[in-house]
Formats: structure tokens, C-alpha cells, sequence
């Protein structure tokens, strides 16, 4: 198997032809909206026997935010992709109660289909950073109590096998309150016998600065947790200006720092498969439109963009100009930067992969990860 960029005046059948393998086959492995109109810079998965890229093992999570029936079937097309899939999310409230989801078709058909199904808990949502929620519930031991309490019985009612714990916005002050509801948690979820493990915001230093960061302490994560989830996305966020959502050089500031204090077999390396297209000029505060990986390209082709490549961030951009004339500019992902993401993660020696979010297809991004990684077929405890 090779990576191989278009270049001006290719057409697949001659591509086939020169590589000795089927135009189907080229279709398939990278599922081409138009076969025949091919972008300069798209990047192409070719199925050759040579070179075989080496496998190791890894465990893949995959967070879901499409719930009830409607997730099953995103649920059955990658479970053989997966080792874990986590619905998101259960909303913790001051009281230590739980706000609830429509998660038992999915919990369902992930044990159907040999998939681990993980319980999340946040204290935010889609308008409320959750800092306040946070305060009130660590700072209380009737609230911790009775939101461990509750998340053991929704675990055992559910059928979850473990839990993930995704706490942002945690007041800098609520730092050690924190580390100690994670050591309550962990002891509590090892008597039952489940994993636990935390998404974490992705810090370089252990005094960096901000309310994302600040209360988020990396040693006593990869001391207590089974696994630690880095959220190594969102540089390129929806309300901010145009850039690579999953910088590579940024990542890897993030696993310079994160294998220094948390053991590299509790790691996973969190992948963004989404696109993001930003209107230009761009506006402070203008949310840009998120999109899927596969309608990345497909408004490529339909505006005939030229691929570009950022050799620094490992991500693929282009501009347009849609039919109102307003420029555009789109980062997504391809098989040039997933691989490359797959390359860091050998690289560094993690554990696994962990994708936000489930449900955005990316065809390419699919048939890399069977091409570099023997999938872990069931979590359990480091601890």
C-alpha cells in the first residue's frame, strides 16, 4: 500500500494501469465521490502489495454524540474498528445527580457487535462551560457521593464496562479537589471491577496557563486513571480563525510533555475526523460550518479546488468561492495526515487511538487503520 497526490492531467485508469491494480479497488479503499474527476493534490490510497506498512497493536475508542437508534448503525459499520465506543455524554448537576441519555440502543449494539461500550460523564454542554457545576459538586462530599453512587448503578443498570470522565473548565482553585474525586472515583469503579479513565485538554507544560489547563494535573491522571485520553483537536476551532483543527507539530509538543509523566501504555492519542469550512474574510466570533472528511472532498470536487498541503501541520486546505463569490477555506483530514497521525502513535509507543467523533465518514481514514494496527479486541484495568 502507498499515499500517492495527484498531479495535473491524472486520471485514474491511467493511475491503475501504472500502479497494476483495479480502478474499483482505487474507488473502494478511498471512496471516491467522482472517480472521474481527480483534484491536484488529492492524496490517493493505492492497494499495491508493496510497501507493507508494519503493524502493532493498538486500542480505539470512539466517542458517539449521535444517540438512540439513530447511532446504531454508525456503531455497526466501525465496530471492527474499534476496541471501545463511548456515547456522549451523561451531564453531571450539582446535586451529584446525572442528566440522562438514550443510550441503550447503542450500549446494545456495541455488545452485539463485541465492542466495549464506556460510560462519559461531563460537567458541560453545548452553551454552559460547566466551571460553576464543577465548583459546587467538588467541593461537596454528599454531591461526590451521590454522583458516584449514581454512576455505579447506571453503569450496572446499563451495562457499561467502564467509565471516562471528561471534566473541562475546572476552576484552577478546584485543582486538588479534583485530583481527589479522581482517586475517590478510581477506587470506587476498581471495587466493581471497571476501567476508568479521563479525557484530558492537551497541555505542553505542567504550568501552562488557562481555564482548560490549570486544574488539569497530568502525573496524577496517569497515576490513578487505566487510561488517559489526550484531546489533541480543536486548534482549529469553530468560532476561531482558519487552521489545521489537529496540528501535527502541535500534537507532538503534547506527547513530548504527556510521556514525560504519564505511562505511554495508558495514552491514547485523540484524532479529529471532521472538517472545518471557515467564510473569509474571517470574523471573530462567525462559527464555521463542520463537516464530514468525505464532504470535505466531495465541495472540493464540486468547486474545483486545488488540494493544498501544510507539510508543518500535516493537514490538507484548500480555498473556494462559493456561488454568493464569498471565499472560503476548508481544512479537513486524508489519508497523508492520517497516516501521519498513525505514524506519531507508533512513534511514541501509545496505547491507542481515541476519535471524536463517530459518525463523519472518512473512508480513507478507515482503511489506514487496518493497514497499520492489529485492533485490541477488549479494555481491562492497568491497575
Amino acid at each position: 500500500m502507498l499515499i500517492y497526490t495527484v498531479k495535473p492531467g491524472d486520471e485514474l485508469v491511467q493511475l491503475a494501469s501504472d500502479f497494476q491494480v483495479s480502478p474499483e479497488m482505487i474507488i473502494a479503499v478511498n471512496g471516491l465521490p467522482n472517480p472521474f474527476r481527480l483534484l491536484t493534490g488529492q492524496s490517493l490510497i493505492i492497494p499495491t502489495a508493496e510497501p507493507e506498512i508494519p503493524k502493532t497493536e493498538a486500542s480505539v475508542n470512539g466517542y458517539l454524540y449521535f444517540l438512540g437508534e439513530n447511532g446504531v448503525p454508525i456503531v455497526r459499520e466501525t465496530a471492527p474498528f474499534l476496541t471501545s465506543v463511548t456515547p456522549f455524554s451523561y451531564i453531571v448537576k450539582e446535586n451529584g445527580g446525572l442528566r440522562t441519555i438514550d443510550d441503550e440502543p447503542i450500549i446494545a449494539a456495541a455488545l452485539e457487535n463485541q465492542v466495549t461500550p464506556v460510560m462519559c460523564i461531563t460537567n458541560f454542554s453545548a452553551t454552559v462551560k460547566g466551571q460553576n457545576i464543577a465548583n459546587v459538586v467538588l467541593n461537596n462530599e454528599e454531591s461526590i457521593q451521590n454522583l458516584l453512587n449514581n454512576i455505579i448503578f447506571t453503569m450496572k443498570y446499563k451495562g457499561y464496562q467502564g467509565l471516562n470522565i471528561d471534566f473541562e473548565y475546572v476552576l484552577p482553585e478546584d485543582r486538588e479537589n479534583y485530583n481527589s474525586f479522581l482517586a475517590l472515583a478510581a477506587d470506587a469503579l476498581h471495587r466493581e471491577g471497571y476501567f476508568i479513565t479521563t479525557a484530558v485538554a492537551p497541555k505542553t507544560g505542567p504550568d501552562q496557563k488557562g481555564l482548560l489547563y490549570e486544574a488539569i494535573d497530568y502525573p496524577v491522571h496517569g497515576m490513578l486513571m487505566d487510561y488517559v485520553i489526550l484531546m489533541t483537536y480543536e486548534w482549529g476551532y469553530r468560532f476561531g480563525p482558519p487552521q489545521a483543527i489537529s496540528p501535527l507539530n502541535q500534537i507532538k509538543r503534547v506527547l513530548d510533555y504527556a510521556v514525560t509523566v504519564i505511562p505511554r501504555e495508558k495514552l491514547y492519542f485523540g484524532f479529529q475526523i471532521y472538517a472545518r469550512d471557515w467564510k473569509l474574510p474571517h470574523i471573530q466570533g462567525r462559527e464555521a460550518e463542520t463537516i464530514s472528511c468525505q464532504a470535505a472532498l466531495e465541495r472540493a470536487v464540486y468547486y474545483d479546488a486545488v488540494i493544498q498541503y501544510d507539510e508543518l501541520a500535516e493537514s490538507p486546505y484548500y480555498r473556494y468561492q462559493d456561488e454568493e463569490g464569498r471565499e472560503h477555506e476548508v481544512w479537513f483530514e486524508d489519508a497523508r495526515s492520517a497516516q501521519a497521525k498513525f505514524n506519531a502513535v507508533k512513534e511514541y509507543g501509545l496505547e491507542g487511538i481515541s476519535y471524536w467523533v463517530l459518525g463523519y465518514p472518512f473512508p480513507q481514514n478507515w482503511t489506514l487503520l487496518y493497514e497499520n494496527f492489529d485492533i485490541v479486541s477488549s479494555i481491562t484495568s492497568t491497575i
